[in-house]
Order: structure tokens, then sequence, then C-alpha cells
């Protein structure tokens, strides 16, 4: 971009004459953020609505009333492109929150740009959250040219849920009530085979159909598990097309039972109890607590072939630039976000794994089922390869899953699946990028 940063485009674009439209979108950013009561709070920024959200705010009045002084104004935004964009507006413009949760997959695409500040490791330290106390994965993805730009609050996997009554009856749970080892694609194929056979229920149900992540999610967690090469560091991708299309042959074995299936039906298929499997984000836990209750169980997603790893984000908490920070008040904010953090047990009870180790490791989140039984997913997670174009909410997710879908759903092949997957990766990679 002839050395123009994302930044500094972005301060044309509102700045600048013929820019309404942009202005205008910024100007909603800034009434926003503009309008706490006093410029001693701290403004935050989030995308979480529904349970999360609820807990969210728990979470914040809770830090409230543990440090002295400090108020905390809370700003949600929808989540996805809107979120993202009012974001880097915001920063570019000189309105930015104080602090901002990011899902870490879209990182590169903000911090060499400008449009986020590093944090201050000694001053996390000092209010109690030690770097080494954070997900080892998470810490180092959210590094940029070794400056810490994000502070990792969980970790989202990938992951499966059964319903253990089933399961135990079709002898698919070990003595502990684990799943059964998986030893090859071939074998799970048969698992599953004899899974319907004895229940007299739907195999494993997976929501792929018109969604604009989950297909990815499932390519991503089988084609981490083979290691082949996925390389986009390069002008042109270099992916093991052979593999690719064995995955996705097995996903659309697996999806044999929901072809057609969304999310919204592939939840309820497994809620109502005509599936006893779901390949699922460790997100919609509460929904399945709510109907399988004690008979809810939970794994990180089965080794299907050479290692164990599982799609995953984290929800981080960043820094939108400010030209001139105050001191005192980024001091504050990190006091802020470090105790945020180190309350991951509670935010463990929504089903997210917390980033915080401790809270992982303490006596009481092994008492949180399923959450406990899935939580080595964090020991395997592989998120979103690390270039501007992808993560959580992105088109190339859209642009992968719309690749994929007519395979899953039997009405094209593989091999077209995978031509196109790499053709719009191909495409992206020769798009200039914008940070």
């Amino acid at each position: 971009m002839s050395g123009l940063s994302r930044r500094g485009l972005l301060r044309g674009a509102v700045y600048g004459a013929g820019s309404a439209a942009l202005a205008s979108a910024l100007s909603g950013c800034g009434s926003i953020a503009g309008s706490v009561a006093s410029a001693d709070e701290i403004q935050y920024w989030t995308l979480f609505t529904g349970p999360d959200g609820e807990l969210m705010k728990t979470m914040t009045r809770n830090v409230e009333k543990r440090v002295p002084d400090l108020k905390v104004r809370t700003t949600v935004l929808d989540w996805g492109p809107p979120y993202y964009t009012k974001l880097a507006m915001a920063s570019a413009g000189g309105r930015s929150p104080d602090v901002a949760i990011m899902h870490l997959t879209r990182l590169a695409g903000y911090a060499p740009g400008g449009l986020l500040d590093p944090w201050d490791l000694d001053l996390l330290a000092e209010f109690g959250l030690k770097q080494e106390d954070l997900n080892k994965t998470l810490v180092k993805r959210s590094l940029y040219q070794g400056d810490p730009y994000a502070i990792p609050l969980d970790t989202h996997p990938f992951v499966v849920f059964f319903d253990r009554d089933v399961m135990d009856k079709a002898g698919l749970l070990t003595g502990d009530g684990r799943l059964v080892p998986f030893e090859s694609p071939k074998h799970a194929l048969e698992l599953m085979d004899k899974l319907r056979k004895d229940s007299g229920k739907l195999g494993p149900v997976f929501g792929h159909a018109n969604d604009a992540a989950m297909g990815w999610r499932m390519f991503w967690t089988l084609f981490s598990q083979t290691g082949a090469t996925f390389d986009l560091t390069g002008e042109r991708a270099e992916i093991d097309e052979d593999t690719a299309v064995e995955v996705v042959r097995f996903m659309a074995d697996l999806a044999r039972d929901s072809r057609t299936m969304d999310v919204s039906t592939a939840i309820a298929a497994f809620a109502n109890g005509r599936s006893p499997m779901i390949f699922s984000g460790e997100w919609d836990m509460a929904t399945y607590k709510a109907a399988l209750k004690d008979r809810l169980g939970g794994s990180p997603i089965p080794t299907f072939y050479d290692r164990p790893a599982g799609a995953s984000d984290s929800h981080a908490l960043v820094l939108p630039h400010q030209d001139n920070p105050d001191p005192e008040h980024r001091r504050r904010t990190h006091q802020f976000v470090a105790e945020l953090v180190r309350s991951g047990l509670t935010w463990a009870s929504a089903g997210h794994i917390p980033a915080y180790t401790p809270a992982v490791s303490s006596a009481a989140y092994a008492k949180l089922r399923p959450q406990s039984e899935y939580a080595d997913a964090a020991k395997q997670l592989v998120l979103d390869p690390p270039v501007w174009f992808a993560g959580s909410g992105s088109d190339f997710q859209t642009r992968m899953c719309q690749a994929l879908d007519p395979a899953l759903g039997g009405s094209s092949s593989a091999q077209s699946a995978v031509r196109t997957m790499v053709s719009q990766i191909n495409t992206l990679l020769a798009q200039p990028n914008p940070a």
C-alpha cells in the first residue's frame, strides 16, 4: 500500500472529503464512547450478549466491588464485521475506548497498522496477573514483533458433546465415562455405524449448512491433526491438496445424518434426543446442560488422524490506540484487566476454558462438568492461520464454508471443494494487507 498504514487510511477516510458514510459510522462509535458519565470511568467495549453478556456484567461489577474507586462503563456492540469495523475506525479516529474485547485470531489485522497499543506486563504483574499464568499457546499468538498486544481471557474450542446414557449403552465410553479412542477415520465411522444400530438414533450431528464458520472449524480441526502443509506465508498458498481432499471426504461421511442441518437444527437434534452426539462450540454448553442435565458429557475433539488438535479462538483484551493516554488511567485499565482475567473460574461457568491456568487447575474447576472433561482442548488448540484476512467473523471463514458446504451436503465432490478453497485463499493473498 505504498507505506500507507491501515490507521492512516482510516484517518484519511474519516476526515477527508467524500467520506460521509465512514464519518457517520465513526460518529456513531464516538457517541457511544462519549456517552460515559465520567472521565474517570474505564470505557470497555465488548461483543458479549445473552448469557455471556450477563455473566460479563456480573464479573465487571464484582471487580468494581473489589477495587476501590474503580468504575467501568461497558458498551456492547454487535459482533462480527460491524464490531471490528467500528473498533478500527475508533482507534484511527482518536475516539477509542480504553479496552476492548477482540478475537485473538483478528490480531494480525490490527496490531501491524498501529490500531492497538502494547500491554505493560510489569504493570499487570503488579496487579497479580503474571504472563506465566496464562495459556502458553495463546500468549505466543498475542505477540507482535515481540510485544504483547493482547491479554487472553479464555479459549473457546470446537469440542464434542454427548449423551452419557446412550453412548454408554452403545459401548462407546470407557470405564471412567470418557469417549473410547477413535483410532482412525475408518474406525470412527465404524463406531458411528454401531452407535446408530445400537441406539436407533441418528449418528453424530454437525450444523454446517449455510453457516459462516462451522464447516471451516471442522476442516481446520481435522486438517491440523494430519500435520500436513498449510502455509499462507508466501504470495500463493502451499497446501497439501491430497490430504485436504481426504479430510473433506471424511467430513462428508461424518455429516451423513446432518447434510442439510444448520446450527440451530443440529443443536435441536442433540438437545431433544434425536442424536446422542454433536460436534459443537463449547459456547453452546449451557443449552445442552439445560436439556440433558447430568447426562451431558463433553470431550476435546477426538484424535482421528496423527496428532491431537482442535480449532479454537480466544476472547482477548486489547488496548485500542490512543495518541496521548493518561498514565494513571492506563494504570487503572491494567488493574481492571488483571482482575477480570483472574476471574476465570466465574467465566468458566459459561463453558469457556479460562486462559488463566490457576483457575483451570483448581479443585473448583474440576467439579465443573462437562467443562473439566473437555479442558484438555486448551492443550491442543489450533487458531486460524496468522494472516490479516483470517479469524473469527472474517470473510475468509465465510468463503471457506461456502466452498465446503456443497461437498458436505453431497451435491459436489471433495476435489471441487478443495480447488475452490485454494483459489479463494490465493485471491485473498493477492490483496494488499491494509495494515
